[in-house]
């Protein structure tokens, strides 16, 4: 049976080893980030915080050398970032240039799912273990909230980079997972803007 096609960025899974427990660092999405960002979009810190000492965030920048802070998870969508009335119509991705907020889970240790964009052909098993990535931007959907990131099959090699954004961990476990078109893999942020030792 083939893999679907259902990109949703980078999704955390567990912690290592530690099933992840579903916790977040609240962030605050300044009204310049002027794009939607969607579940499973990966984030990087932006410098400084708002009024109350929220750290500011936006959306990273795919590619080789860019640091990642973490998968964004979910989002407070009432004015400024209040709680608000829950409705059918509620967003459940941060809307474009806004001030509020969100959660991101940021734990260096932790370890995502994310699918291959399979862009060149898929990753062969003979590359898919403790290879090292680049994840690639895609647009996510303002119907279900996901992102559309994927993995970037083209950049994964037998020769690590130890600029790549992710390292592969493995393929991700299930009955529909294997290894091929829009497989999806288990990848560990390689370049952790939490253990970079230069600020922002």
């Amino acid at each position: 049976m083939a893999n679907s096609n259902f990109p949703q960025g980078i999704r955390p899974i567990n912690d290592n080893g530690t099933p992840w427990s579903g916790q977040g660092r609240m962030v605050c999405f300044p009204a310049s980030q002027a794009t939607n960002i969607f579940l499973g979009d990966p984030l990087v810190p932006l410098g400084g915080t708002d009024a109350f000492g929220v750290p500011l965030v936006g959306i990273a920048t795919a590619g080789a050398g860019n640091n990642v802070l973490g998968g964004f998870i979910g989002v407070c969508n009432g004015p400024q970032g209040s709680q608000s009335t829950l409705t059918r119509d509620l967003p459940v991705y941060r809307q474009a240039s806004i001030l509020n907020y969100g959660f991101i889970c940021d734990d260096p240790n932790q370890l995502y799912a994310v699918q291959e964009d399979s862009v060149g052909g898929a990753i062969a098993a003979a590359t898919g273990g403790f290879a090292n990535g680049n994840l690639v931007a895609g647009t996510g959907s303002t119907v279900t909230g996901f992102s559309g990131w994927q993995l970037q099959s083209s950049s994964v090699s037998a020769s690590a980079n130890a600029t790549y954004q992710v390292r592969i961990v493995g393929l991700l476990r299930g009955p529909d997972n294997a290894i091929g078109t829009n497989a999806d893999w288990v990848v560990r942020i390689n370049l952790p803007s939490l253990w970079s030792t230069s600020g922002v």
